[in-house]
């Protein structure tokens, strides 16, 4: 039977909107949102529309497309990819369908497209925005404009060339190339397995000095492991096996981007890299 069209009031992850919403026009059910969208996990809501506004009738297709975006996601390439994605892989289970706006498409779109063909895949034609309505048209739309200035901006990491692994040094130019740096961090890789045998990797990191502003040690902790999920091929090649690895990553920040520029192997009986954070607290750069 066709729904009427109802006002709402739809609230979601902190984005609010009264809008008139539009009769599904399909027969659609609610289940519960699977364990394997984890990406779709504490959004706000537990169970979701199905089919999906991506077109896949059954749990099995959501699961197996979705799980190709989590990877995505976890970079936390835009504040507001996870809300874009599970709009339409998982949407909320109302009487109407609510689609993102096309402004929240493009946002994501311009800010994770890098990051995709970082990873050797273009935006795909699924997700095109002219497909989406404009923002006088019912959909979700993005926060106010004045959003970001209620939040701290933080430098961004970017896909780049991996810059090679040394594992032959003195503690004397490791101090050099500190003083010439904006940041020092110790990384733990590990990989691990996931269900679906992709490959996924877990981070440690702990940092060792960091004199970019107002900076805070977790913040820098969070945008290093953004840098390795966006640059994921360095990970591959820094973790050749599934023993765990210890590196320092040390870089600077230019113009509010992330930018690696050394990668030592911290190896287990070296002293060097030791001996070069702990004289680094009295260190005076010429």
């Amino acid at each position: 039977m066709l729904l009427t069209a109802k006002i709402l009031v739809f609230a979601v992850n902190g984005f609010l909107r009264v809008a008139t919403g539009l009769d599904i026009g399909l027969s659609t059910k609610c289940v519960a949102i699977p364990k394997e969208m984890g990406m779709c996990h504490q959004i706000g809501y537990s169970e979701m529309r199905l089919p999906n506004l991506m077109g896949h009738t059954s749990m099995a297709e959501v699961i197996l497309k979705s799980t190709t975006w989590q990877h995505l996601v976890h970079t936390d390439c835009h504040p507001h990819v996870r809300t874009f994605l599970c709009s339409l892989f998982a949407p909320i289970c109302l009487d109407t369908f609510i689609q993102p706006c096309r402004s929240m498409c493009s946002a994501v779109r311009d800010s994770c497209a890098p990051v995709l063909l970082c990873h050797g895949h273009s935006w795909p034609a699924s997700l095109d925005c002219d497909r989406f309505p404009g923002d006088e048209d019912v959909c979700l739309a993005p926060l106010t404009k004045d959003y970001k200035y209620l939040h701290k901006v933080q430098p961004k990491p970017t896909c780049q060339t991996c810059p090679a692994v040394e594992e032959f040094f003195t503690h004397k130019r490791v101090l050099e190339v500190f003083c010439d740096s904006n940041f020092a961090v110790k990384v733990k890789l590990s990989k691990k397995r996931t269900a679906f045998e992709d490959q996924e990797y877990n981070i440690e990191c702990q940092v060792e000095f960091i004199t970019q502003g107002s900076l805070l040690p977790y913040e820098t902790q969070s945008m290093i492991q953004q840098w390795l999920l966006i640059n994921e091929k360095c990970i591959e090649r820094m973790t050749p096996t599934h023993r765990p690895t210890v590196y320092l990553l040390v870089g600077n920040i230019e113009e509010g981007i992330i930018l690696v520029k050394q990668v030592y192997r911290w190896q287990r009986k070296d002293s060097q890299l030791t001996l070069a954070t702990q004289k680094w607290r009295y260190h005076k750069c010429l």
